[in-house]
């Protein structure tokens, strides 16, 4: 591929595919899997002198076992906004405050819930590889954009297969990721 502009869409490409597989890797990581992780409260929002900010601004957050997620949080009267914060989340989790901390016990998954997790994770996977796929489609019609204003059409050909052959490796990475979490849930 000796023209510049081929070379310059294929490379942004790999970047944009990239940050899909990070993006599918990151809502993984925040599907409960039967362990305690402070990441599974990434997404609790705490009211905090009038303004919505995530639970990590107001405490610290801490998993002392595999069951249980603390909250410490740095001003005394955000005890009751945190708790609130976690119960309109809508994760499943029951708080409990003992008047300095925010203790979230994980209760047991049964078989039902872990199959509806992996349905969760089987759809975040199927958005990733559908954002993959679009991103695929983009950069095939910015080919045959280049190839109107003269870009030959052997390179064109080169560069379409390039980009097929990309798309596949970035959807094998999904579904790699996919049967890892899926493991993970299942796991008792």
């Amino acid at each position: 591929m000796s023209d510049p502009r081929l070379k310059s869409v294929l490379d942004g490409l790999k970047d944009a595919m990239e940050k899909a597989v990070d993006h599918a890797q990151m809502e993984f990581s925040k599907i409960r899997a039967g362990k305690a992780h402070p990441s599974m409260l990434d997404s609790v929002k705490v009211e905090y002198y009038g303004d919505l900010v995530p639970i990590s601004q107001v405490g610290n957050i801490n998993t002392p076992d595999a069951k249980s997620i603390v909250i410490q949080p740095w001003e005394k009267n955000m005890l009751q906004a945190i708790e609130k914060g976690i119960i309109i989340s809508n994760l499943g989790f029951n708080p409990s405050n003992d008047g300095s901390i925010i203790r979230v016990v994980l209760p047991p998954l049964t078989e039902e819930r872990r199959r509806e997790i992996v349905k969760k994770v089987k759809g975040e996977s199927e958005t990733a590889k559908v954002a993959v796929r679009n991103i695929r489609k983009d950069v095939n019609e910015a080919i045959k954009k280049l190839q109107k204003e003269g870009l030959p059409e052997d390179e064109a050909k080169t560069g379409e297969a390039s980009v097929q052959k990309t798309t596949d490796s970035f959807i094998k990475k999904i579904e790699e990721l996919l049967a890892i979490k899926e493991t993970e849930i299942m796991q008792i």
